[in-house]
């Protein structure tokens, strides 16, 4: 169980990725070009919310039965236990919220501009923490690895 976890957990971070750089990419040119703001554009928007929340709950399996994940007393000494059991995990859901919190503002947001603007800020924060989380791993950022 826990190969197929993590292969699914690794190589659904592509379709993951793809869905927030294409919504930050559309909100980009929403917002800078002064677009109007479509049904596409909440489409798109709400995908890739939805994508990082289900690649959540995949990490979340991966990681109750990892043998990376540790919780010992010497787990804060350990770098690499230490990384997949907290920093890996924090790192994520903190985009998560990034994620969570730019589609909720965008919602809200009664201007074009402004919704555009919501997603563009908080769901390119979250890549950055997303990419920087991925490279701390030491595992090749374009392949299929797993945990």
């Amino acid at each position: 169980m826990y190969e197929s976890l993590k292969y699914l957990h690794s190589g659904f971070r592509f379709l993951v990725l793809l869905l927030v750089v294409l919504a930050i990419v559309q909100s980009l040119a929403g917002w800078l070009g002064k677009k109007a703001y479509t049904e596409g554009n909440r489409k798109i928007n709400l995908f890739a919310m939805i994508s990082v929340h289900t690649q959540l709950l995949i990490g979340l399996a991966v990681y109750f039965v990892s043998p990376l994940v540790h919780f010992a007393k010497t787990t804060m000494k350990d770098p690499l236990a230490r990384y997949w059991t907290v920093e890996h995990i924090s790192m994520m859901i903190f985009a998560i919220i990034l994620i969570t919190i730019g589609h909720s503002k965008s919602k809200k947001a009664l201007l074009p501009e402004g919704k555009h603007r919501a997603i563009a800020i908080f769901y390119t924060l979250a890549v950055v923490v997303i990419i920087v989380a991925i490279i701390q791993s030491k595992r090749p950022f374009f392949a299929i690895t797993g945990l």
